[in-house]
């Protein structure tokens, strides 16, 4: 018997993004923390810790992103570049290794929900080019939200 390996899907992570009011905020967050890891002699890399290690993690690193939902929109993504085993404090943990730049993606909402969930690329909005880029983040999501763009 013969068992062919399929071949890999990319395939994306939805998470929600709390605490932070924008994805300037986000950046910020992200920064402060990885300078923080690096004085302490640490990786300077952006990561994400999550206590569950994706199963799937080759569809995940065959060109997939972690989707960001603030305040209720999927706002941005960031490209997945690495899942690092670690431990923090003892627990097993998996650490999101992620691109620095931080894509704005067409904003639309989401419900909340807790952890990480897989996003299928069918599912996932498009990233945010041109103009519409350009409008103030707050604006545009309150422009989205009255369906206005």
């Amino acid at each position: 018997m013969v068992f062919l390996r399929r071949p890999s899907v990319t395939l994306h992570l939805i998470k929600l993004c709390v605490g932070a009011d924008s994805i300037t905020d986000l950046a910020q967050w992200q920064k402060k923390r990885a300078a923080e890891r690096k004085k302490n002699g640490g990786s300077s890399a952006i990561m994400h810790l999550t206590r569950m290690t994706p199963k799937r993690a080759d569809d995940l690193l065959d060109g997939g992103s972690l989707y960001w939902v603030i305040k209720g929109q999927i706002a941005a993504r960031q490209r997945l570049i690495a899942l690092k085993p670690v431990t923090r404090e003892g627990v097993s943990c998996c650490a999101l290794v992620l691109d620095r730049k931080i894509i704005p993606t067409v904003p639309r909402k989401h419900r909340a929900f807790q952890g990480w969930r897989y996003l299928e690329p069918k599912d996932a909005p498009r990233d945010l080019t041109g103009s519409k880029s350009q409008i103030p983040e707050k604006l545009r999501a309150e422009l989205t939200e009255l369906g206005l763009l």
